[in-house]
Order: C-alpha cells, then sequence, then structure tokens
C-alpha cells in the first residue's frame, strides 16, 4: 500500500498542469523572482477564505487586499459554504481540517452543486497526514498549498489558475488531458 501512496505522491509532484508542488521553483532565487512580473488577477476578485485559524484568515487578507482582491472570511465549512452561495466568489482558499465539516466534505458539496461546481479552490493545510489524504482522494481541489506558506505561494497559486482574462478557472480534469495523464500502476 505504502507504494501505491508513493506513486500518487510521485504523479503530482510533476511540473504540469495537474502537479502540487510542494515546493515553489526551487531553482527560482527570491531576487529572480522580484524582477518577474507577477500576474494577478482583475481587480476586485472575490476571494473566499475558510480556515479556523484567525492569524491564517488575517494573512490571506491583508496578501490578497493588498493586490486590489475583495476577500469575505469563514472560520467553519458551513459558514463559508452559505457566504459561497451567497457572494459568489471567483477563488476559494479552503482549509482542510476544520471544526464540525472538514474541507474535505466541503469541497464535495461545492463540486455536487450546480451553482457553485465551476469555483476554482485551492486547499490548505499543515497536517502531513491531511495532504496525504488529498494526493490520495483527489476530489476535485484544483491546487494545493501547504501551511506555513509565503505571500510569493499564494500569488504563484493564484496565477496558475488565472485565464486569459486574468479571472481564476478551474484547471482541466485529468481524463482531458488525454492518457498520459492516467496514474501508472
Amino acid at each position: 500500500m505504502l507504494g501505491l501512496l508513493e506513486k500518487f505522491k510521485a504523479l503530482f509532484r510533476r511540473k504540469d498542469a495537474l502537479a502540487f508542488p510542494e515546493t515553489i521553483a526551487p531553482e527560482e532565487s527570491s531576487a529572480e523572482r522580484r524582477q518577474r512580473t507577477r500576474l494577478n488577477a482583475r481587480e476586485g476578485t472575490r476571494v473566499l477564505i475558510i480556515d479556523d485559524s484567525k492569524t491564517i484568515l488575517a494573512v490571506l487578507k491583508k496578501f490578497l487586499r493588498s493586490a486590489g482582491y475583495e476577500t469575505i472570511e469563514a472560520l467553519d465549512a458551513e459558514s463559508g459554504l452559505e457566504l459561497m452561495r451567497q457572494h459568489r466568489p471567483q477563488l476559494v482558499f479552503l482549509d482542510i481540517m476544520l471544526p464540525g465539516m472538514n474541507g474535505f466534505a466541503a469541497l464535495r458539496q461545492i463540486r455536487r452543486d450546480q451553482q457553485l461546481r465551476d469555483t476554482p479552490v485551492i486547499m490548505m493545510s499543515g497536517n502531513e497526514q491531511a495532504m496525504e489524504k488529498f494526493f490520495g482522494t483527489r476530489i476535485g481541489a484544483d491546487d494545493f498549498m501547504k501551511k506555513p506558506f509565503s505571500r510569493y505561494e499564494v500569488f504563484f497559486r493564484i496565477e496558475r489558475l488565472l485565464d486569459e482574462n486574468l479571472i481564476p478557472k478551474r484547471l482541466p480534469p485529468p481524463s482531458a488531458l488525454g492518457p498520459a495523464s492516467r496514474l501508472p500502476l
């Protein structure tokens, strides 16, 4: 069984559209990053942050608002889902470990809801076991961000989801990428 989990992890470490890299561009120094122009979503892009840590909420809110994003925050999945239905965010940062309903259950509800299913979701966790579970289940998140994270990583994750109009969009499902994207077992 351990071999299968390692194959899943290896698959998702690839540098392609489906990859959820654990580290960000290791060959890129901080000086190179500063020289590269960062692509941001359009000003006013609405982002929902669902996390039970007030510190994480405050940090993400500060990062995003400083770049012109509008933020909505929730401390639990149930409140987050309700806010999502009311405000229709263009992007969601969703913690995995939440009180009550966890992030996986919330993501399943998002993907089953006709009105919400196309909203890109970036999952977050500081828990290594939750990260392994995420890699094993692959239930429809568009990216994954391990806590603690840097400002650079937050915007790197957003930039990967932007379309030509600078609007966050879902990545194509693995089946849309052809047989090469299938897991080699």
